[in-house]
């Protein structure tokens, strides 16, 4: 990423859609710091890069063997 592309950020309310979690979820985990997924916050202000959730999700999955 050049630094004229900016990420898309979603709300707690858009990744907590994406992880199948609520946006107080959310708000536990970043309290918590109970996974690592990083977030923006400014003040109250608080968004997920698209990217960070997508990582997210894809670090998460697990193999099984047949």
């Amino acid at each position: 990423m050049n630094k004229y592309e900016v990420p898309a950020l979603l709300t707690s309310e858009q990744a907590a859609e994406l992880l199948g979690v609520t946006a107080h979820t959310l708000a536990v985990w970043r309290c918590e710091k109970r996974y690592p997924l990083p977030y923006v916050k400014r003040g109250r202000w608080v968004r997920y890069r698209a990217a960070d959730v997508a990582k997210f999700i894809d670090d998460s999955m697990h193999q099984v063997s047949a």
